[in-house]
């Protein structure tokens, strides 16, 4: 996934990972802006659905840092079928 200029002004990545049978209903989010200085911030969110969850931010002077470190995290949540036994999936 490559991010372009225009996608740091502020954009959200939503993922969710529910298995009924599991009682396992996750989400997973990603919010990326823009400070007034300029500076990428990548703001993340993860628990319960329903639930407030936990939170993480890191902020970066440099786009191609901010996509890697976006990258790592959608990577991570790629394998959570294998962690889990329940898929990450998009949702809006």
């Amino acid at each position: 996934m490559t991010l372009t200029n225009d996608l740091f002004e502020h954009r959200r990545i939503s993922l969710r990972a529910i298995d009924p049978a599991r009682n396992m209903a996750r989400h997973y989010a990603i919010d990326t802006s823009r400070d007034l200085f300029g500076a990428i911030i990548v703001d993340y969110r993860w628990g319960r659905i329903g639930t407030r969850g936990q939170h993480r931010q890191a902020v970066f002077e440099v786009e191609a840092d901010a996509e890697h470190f976006i990258a790592g995290l959608l990577k991570r949540r790629s394998r959570s079928t294998r962690r889990l036994g329940v898929a990450y999936l998009p949702y809006q």
